[in-house]
């Protein structure tokens, strides 16, 4: 536990040891595009409303539903424990139904009608880019829990997932010391592949690596069969992928089925986790890499009790991963700045969090202010039979978040910044 038990993190984890055996655990609305603030926080009675926004329907429910599910636990234990500042947190649940427009559209609705304090909520980069601009226009506060490809900063979003230099560049440079120098790049057709692929190409060029291919499909799609022709053909060291949603089902089905196992090539990829492992099959990604700031499999006291505590809750058979772990300490981090604050007021919050760090499942949480990010350690993991991670390589410490590649030589070529 941290000094003095400072933050909520630590409070909660004597709670929730013994809790989780009984619980399982204003102002008017706002013209488009004006930048008069976001409503105040519509405290009802003893309430105060916060949104919940993921895809619960369409094909990235497969990745968002469990993350939401974690949002809400926390929400939950928060109330167990007493609420923040006297009041009980109130979620309004929204569907983003797996389109940007419909993001855009919730957000909208979460901070001017229902004046919600902070939304939690997004997966594609495609969802988060529509949110942005009207986040920032209403002068709201959203916490944005997934990996994604940098180049980005917003005063108005934290990033609890992981930024390029935090899970992409790390994984490549061990795939080229570990697994070979000639990579397939295979990812779905948004910004996030395409983003997160043109850093790598630089990377690859700046350290000896060759692209031999570079593939992109929609969102959803399940036909894999030309691409796996094109990959017999290539003859990769390795396939890096940033397919997103149920596509990763029928890709590693089709790959499997077309006689290319894991010793064969490799896939490293960083949007599988044991959550999706769960719904595509261990039988079909064991032998298989990951890169990711957390897996389930991470041995610390206070992942054990969350672990623990989701099972209960969600049943025996669920899982816990990156995205529902950042998810979940992410409405814990809030909490803690709303503590130091003393409000719920977004400036206030947004002020207060600059020195705000949580003991999450992970470890220790530290939010940066010069970027809106978190530091994070990296993970290489290697799928099990049992759809669990083995870790096979680690930063030694956690990583500071470096959204604009200012760190690498060629990182200026990539985000046009010198």
């Amino acid at each position: 536990m941290t000094k003095k038990r400072k933050n909520l993190f630590s409070a909660l984890a004597v709670t929730l040891a013994a809790a989780v055996t009984i619980a399982g655990c204003g102002s008017s609305e706002q013209t488009e595009g004006g930048s008069s603030p976001a409503p105040s926080a519509a405290a009802s009675g003893g309430e105060i409303p916060v949104g919940v926004l993921h895809s619960l329907t369409g094909t990235m429910s497969i990745s968002e539903v469990s993350v939401k599910d974690a949002t809400m636990m926390a929400i939950e234990e928060i109330n167990a424990a007493g609420g923040l500042l006297g009041k009980k947190l109130k979620p309004v649940v929204e569907d983003g139904a797996s389109d940007p427009q419909v993001f855009a559209e919730k957000i909208k609705k979460l901070i001017q009608k229902d004046q919600v304090a902070v939304t939690f909520g997004g997966w594609t980069s495609a969802s988060r880019k529509a949110m942005l601009p009207v986040v920032e226009q209403n002068k709201g506060l959203l916490f944005y829990p997934v990996q994604y490809e940098g180049l980005e900063t917003s005063p108005n979003i934290v990033y609890t997932g992981a930024t390029t230099n935090q899970q992409i560049i790390p994984a490549v440079t061990w795939l080229l010391q570990n697994k070979g120098k000639k990579m397939f790049l295979l990812g779905s057709d948004y910004v996030f592949p395409r983003t997160a692929n043109k850093i790598i190409k630089a990377q690859l060029k700046a350290e000896g690596g060759e692209t031999v291919a570079e593939e992109y499909t929609p969102l959803g799609h399940t036909d894999y069969s030309t691409i796996i022709s094109k990959i017999k053909s290539a003859k990769p060291d390795v396939i890096f992928n940033t397919l997103n949603g149920d596509s990763n089902v029928a890709f590693f089905k089709q790959l499997k089925d077309a006689g290319i196992t894991a010793k064969d090539i490799p896939v490293l990829s960083v949007s599988v986790a044991e959550e999706e492992i769960r719904g595509i099959g261990a039988d079909l990604l064991a032998g298989h890499y990951a890169s990711w700031n957390y897996y389930q499999t991470v041995d610390t006291p206070e992942n054990k009790t969350f672990v623990e505590a989701y099972k209960a809750k969600y049943g025996k058979d669920r899982v816990t991963a990156d995205p529902i772990e950042a998810g979940y300490f992410g409405v814990y981090l809030w909490a803690e700045a709303v503590k130091k604050a003393g409000s719920f007021e977004v400036e206030q919050v947004k002020a207060a969090l600059k020195d705000v760090s949580v003991k999450a499942p992970e470890g220790e949480v530290k939010f940066d202010a010069e970027t809106q990010h978190v530091y994070k350690k990296v993970l290489i993991g290697e799928v099990q039979p049992d759809g669990m991670f083995q870790t096979v390589w680690s930063t030694p410490e956690a990583v500071k978040p470096d959204p604009w590649l200012k760190t690498y030589p060629w990182g200026a070529e990539v985000s046009g910044q010198k």
